[in-house]
């Protein structure tokens, strides 16, 4: 039975969408995190065998550090993408609900002789995102912080009245971003003071909206593993997942050609729309051709602005990024744009 803390709990969402944003981007908002899963890797090989299997060190991380990965097939396609976190005892794999089966059966297929075990711990652990300038203000404000400064995918273990909790600064391309995980009971009793200290409760749809202002791309979603599209650790832009000097690891020799030769045929980017709101999936033409394709699209409420701003994340034919060539679909154009996107 999981105890993870549900979007439905924050059962009042008196604010509406753009004030929602609103509070993220200028203030703090406050959520239920249900989407994530957790993997704890344990036994005496753990460093060494993890390091081989994810494109980031994990060897060089000190206790309490983590940093983000991609899992590859040996043709450096990507599998799945997680943040490890080394703890004293062990190492946290975060990653989304949705990717924990399988990426514990791709995982466990390469223990061989070595001193490791997974074991799957989401069902004991409850979250919550606190997103915005003044978050860390209020983590201090009801006793949570046990440091000054966190660094970015920093992991810290305090206690909390009776209570044990993970703080996490959590990646945060755009404004500040801190998780807190314990028990469901616990982090009830942290939800409420959290709101009555000034967090504003958010919804999922405020949530999306500040990750497209981001750019940050999601797996399964921007991020493809599918029959027709596979993409390669270079393609996503996200150079913060990948190491270039750890030793070997499933996939290197691809990631490593790629690193030489210096390009991809495809890359990440945002668009800015400008007519018709597109569904996902939509596909951009240039030329007569079609050399984009969005995966991620929103109407973004913006409080300075009369309309919202229309923004889309997706992959692009690097040819036609850049050459710099108008790109169409139906109803609309679409413009790259480099990401986050500046908010006032």
């Amino acid at each position: 039975m999981t105890t993870t803390l549900q979007s439905s709990d924050l059962q009042h969402l008196p604010l509406a969408g753009e004030a929602q944003l609103a509070a993220l981007l200028q203030a703090a908002g406050v959520s239920a995190v249900d989407d994530t899963g957790w993997i704890r890797v344990t036994g005496e090989d753990r460093l060494r065998w993890l390091n081989g299997m994810v494109t980031n060190s994990i060897q060089e991380l000190a206790p309490g550090q983590g940093c983000y990965n991609f899992v590859l097939n040996a043709q450096g396609r990507i599998q799945g993408d997680l943040t490890a976190f080394r703890v004293e005892d062990s190492i946290l794999l975060q990653t989304s609900r949705d990717q924990v089966e399988k990426l514990l059966a791709h995982l466990n297929h390469f223990i061989i002789m070595d001193d490791v075990e997974l074991a799957e711990i989401g069902d004991e652990r409850a979250g919550i995102r606190l997103d915005g300038p003044k978050a860390a203000q209020l983590v201090s404000a009801i006793d949570i912080s046990s440091k000054d400064d966190l660094e970015p995918l920093e992991l810290v273990h305090v206690k909390w009245h009776s209570a044990s909790i993970d703080l996490i600064h959590a990646h945060s391309p755009l404004i500040p971003k801190f998780e807190i995980w314990s028990d469901a009971v616990t982090i009830g009793v942290v939800l409420d003071q959290l709101i009555a200290a000034g967090a504003t409760p958010v919804s999922s749809e405020a949530l999306e909206q500040l990750r497209i202002l981001e750019g940050t791309p999601r797996y399964g979603v921007d991020i493809r593993n599918t029959e027709t599209a596979h993409d390669l650790p270079q393609e996503t832009g996200q150079t913060r997942a990948l190491h270039f000097t750890k030793g070997c690891y499933l996939g290197q020799e691809i990631v490593e050609r790629i690193h030489s030769r210096g390009t991809v045929h495809r890359a990440f980017t945002g668009f800015l729309l400008t007519g018709v709101l597109p569904a996902t999936g939509t596909l951009l033409e240039a030329e007569g051709k079609p050399v984009a394709e969005l995966t991620s699209v929103a109407a973004i409420p913006l409080v300075d602005r009369a309309t919202p701003v229309q923004l889309a994340l997706g992959i692009i034919r690097r040819e036609a990024l850049d050459r710099k060539l108008p790109m169409n679909y139906p109803g609309g154009v679409a413009t790259p744009i480099a990401l986050p996107y500046e908010v006032p």
